[in-house]
């Protein structure tokens, strides 16, 4: 193998460590918004009571 065109690809790793990180990062944001804001809050409690009901609990 050329030892220059090995040279040249290192940084490409990093690189795509980078946007996958930010992508990560992005979705946890998105999550987070989604949970803590009303829509998350019912549909937590809809799932809650739906095992509850499941379970003869509820």
């Amino acid at each position: 193998m050329d030892q220059r065109r090995l040279t040249d690809e290192r940084g490409i790793t990093t690189a795509e460590y980078a946007v996958g990180t930010a992508a990560g990062a992005g979705l946890a944001g998105v999550l987070y918004k989604l949970l803590t804001g009303g829509f998350g809050d019912r549909m937590l409690r809809g799932m809650f009571d739906h095992v509850l009901g499941m379970l003869g609990i509820g």
